[in-house]
């Protein structure tokens, strides 16, 4: 265990350390000393970098089960469907996007990681206990897009009613039935293709 705990502090304090650097290569680089409130970390992609740190410290073993899930579940998933539309993760100074490339490919390998080193002890229980940290971190996303809307852009987890969905496909949905409509399809199906990605892994272990 304190092999995992020692390569979850490394991770976190190492993906904590670059978002340091690209939200201050953001705001003075290319943002002239103005900071925009829409690269702050707090999206899909940024939880698992408190997860690890959080994973490093806390005794809790419901709450590292959860922690640990939601980086094989959700985290896997987000690194990996990223990259089915990397506009996103380009930026007009070349650093900064490979460091959004490595970002995703880390999230990709954690997943991978904490999925071996949890398969034989997954349940489906364990898919809720994640799920209430994906839900959790969609009601503060929310809550922080409604309260700080009027004092600049800022729409964590991509789903502030202030702003069009922008994601392939949800958006489309969101043209065709409302942007709210759109946004609580997009949650649904993030829980839904982590579900399966949490199937694959049990089907794994009884493999």
């Amino acid at each position: 265990m304190y092999k995992h705990k020692k390569i979850f502090f490394c991770c976190g304090l190492l993906m904590l350390l670059t978002e340091i650097w690209k939200q201050w290569c953001l705001t003075y680089y290319l943002g002239g000393g103005q900071y925009n409130w829409w690269y702050f970390p707090f999206q899909l992609c940024s939880i698992p970098m408190y997860a690890c740190l959080l994973l490093s410290f806390i005794s809790s073993i419901k709450i590292r089960r959860a922690l640990i899930t939601f980086l094989m579940d959700y985290g896997l998933l987000a690194g990996i469907f990223t990259f089915f539309d990397t506009s996103g993760l380009h930026h007009p100074y070349l650093l900064l996007t490979l460091h959004s490339y490595a970002w995703h490919i880390l999230l990709i390998l954690l997943g991978v990681y904490t999925g071996y080193m949890n398969m034989r002890e997954v349940s489906i229980r364990d898919f809720a206990g994640s799920t209430a940290v994906y839900l959790s971190c969609c009601l503060i996303a929310t809550l922080c897009n409604l309260a700080f809307y009027p004092y600049g852009t800022i729409n964590m987890f991509y789903i502030s009613p202030h702003y069009q969905m922008t994601q392939k496909v949800f958006r489309h949905i969101a043209l065709l039935l409302g942007n709210n409509a759109g946004i609580a399809v997009y949650i649904c199906a993030t829980v839904t293709g982590a579900c399966l990605i949490h199937l694959l892994w049990m089907r794994i272990r009884r493999a």
